[in-house]
């Protein structure tokens, strides 16, 4: 008996009442293990079961289709419901973390910042402050008991549209002459440099900007010389090509070789930093004389090199070190909450250098100005029609416009976002000629300066 009931559970020999062994013994089993439960559950289902399973062997045969379905089916189906157990358990963790460095970074009020809705474009004021607060001597950038103060040695506004993952940065050269307001007409005079506004906090700037350029400010963002280096040595440095040898006694760079080279933190901070820009041709060393303007290009190529050094660096240790260094000599505004920044990071994700446009704020010089020195003016109309370009219907009217070459308050003229064409007016309004604004073109760096590269 006992070798019977074995080989019919192994299914060696056949069933005498049509029915295999082997089925029937899982039947029972299932009986007796309740598994064969009626739809209603009641007691002895299972036993009508394997009696209605005994004496059709169709039902059994579907029962067993069924049964490879729901097997197919939880093949497929416990892996997916696992992985989303883990996304949303990872999505945790990293909401966690997010929180964890998002804590770390210093928060300022600022006042008169304009709110802005989720998913619209938005202005962020970016500056570079020039504060030594915190530095060490061996940073090569001095320390605030040589340089007392800050002023911005970077005004930018990133104009952010989320929806065509587009950013355009507009930098105002620092030496930009700009009508004072507030605090700063009282200590610094009706018109000075731009960056004098920065040495009374990120508010004063947003006013100047505002009063002088009608640009709307949503956030503000400030950045300093350690978050600077502590950033570009947390992914291992950027690359950069130089096509001659460079050096800049002002900013300790200096650079003896050719090609594509990897700088750390404190050789980059020497490049962004550089207003007196040397290169070698043929043993002998050419000055670049254009200042701030020439520095501005070459931030816009290290920001495009440290993009490229992020999106390429996938050793979560170093990605790591990188968002650690971000709080270092970081500074945002209090209404830049971490959802906004998970919102800009989800948007962005897929950035890359092409994504950026960069624009100069279109200038002239007439030399020295008594008592500033070498200042630049704003260039009518191209200053307006780039405004307008990049801003579009979201510029204000200005209410304490820049000075021109002539020392007076200069309005913008009117210029249409659909037109080429500008009306120039007086502060006064009347109408004093139609001009053809130009159209200024995006930063382009010269064939002198450094360019980002790949390994």
């Amino acid at each position: 008996m006992g070798d019977q009931i074995e080989g019919r559970a192994r299914g060696d020999r056949p069933a005498t009442s049509g029915v295999a062994g082997g089925d029937r013994l899982r039947a029972l089993g299932d009986a007796i293990d309740g598994r064969g439960t009626g739809a209603e559950g009641a007691p002895g289902g299972g036993a009508r079961a394997f009696d209605a399973r005994g004496l059709h062997g169709s039902r059994d045969a579907r029962s067993g289709r069924e049964r490879k379905r729901w097997s197919t089916r939880r093949k497929i189906l416990v892996p997916v419901v696992a992985f989303l157990v883990l996304a949303l358990v990872a999505a945790g963790g990293l909401y966690v973390y997010a929180r964890y460095r998002y804590g770390q970074i210093e928060k300022v009020a600022v006042a008169d910042l304009r709110p802005v809705s989720s998913g619209q474009p938005f202005n962020m004021l970016v500056i570079g402050s020039d504060s030594r607060l915190g530095a060490k001597a061996s940073t090569g950038v001095g320390t605030s008991t040589e340089v007392s103060g800050q002023r911005s040695d970077v005004v930018m506004i990133w104009h952010v549209v989320p929806s065509t993952k587009k950013i355009t940065i507009l930098s105002i050269p620092r030496d930009t002459m700009a009508q004072m307001v507030g605090e700063g007409a009282s200590e610094f005079g009706r018109f000075n440099r731009i960056n004098a506004s920065y040495n009374y906090g990120p508010s004063l700037v947003v006013e100047t900007i505002e009063a002088n350029f009608g640009i709307p400010i949503n956030h503000v963002v400030e950045v300093d010389f350690s978050g600077f280096k502590g950033a570009v040595d947390a992914v291992g440095g950027v690359w950069m090509d130089f096509r001659y040898p460079a050096r800049d006694a002002w900013s300790g760079l200096d650079v003896t070789s050719t090609g594509c080279r990897l700088l750390n933190g404190t050789e980059a901070l020497a490049v962004a930093r550089s207003r007196h820009y040397q290169y070698e041709v043929d043993g002998q060393w050419i000055d670049t004389p254009i200042g701030d303007l020439g520095r501005i290009k070459r931030q816009d190529a290290f920001l495009r090199a440290l993009v490229e050094a992020v999106k390429r660096e996938l050793n979560p240790l170093k990605l790591n070190a990188f968002l650690g260094s971000i709080p270092q000599g970081l500074v945002v505004d209090k209404t830049f909450s971490l959802g906004d920044m998970l919102s800009l990071a989800l948007d962005f994700h897929s950035l890359t250098p092409n994504s950026i446009t960069t624009y100069t704020l279109p200038t002239t010089t007439v030399g020295a100005v008594t008592p500033w020195g070498d200042v630049l003016f704003v260039d009518q109309p191209a200053d307006q029609e780039l405004l307008v370009k990049t801003f579009g219907s979201e510029l204000m009217a200005p209410t304490a416009p820049p000075p021109g070459t002539t020392l007076q308050p200069e309005y913008p003229p009117t210029v249409p976002v659909t037109s080429t064409t500008t009306s120039a007016r007086t502060a006064g309004g009347s109408r004093v000629g139609t001009v053809a604004a130009r159209v200024s073109a995006p930063n382009t760096t010269p064939t002198f300066d450094p360019t980002p590269c790949s390994p």
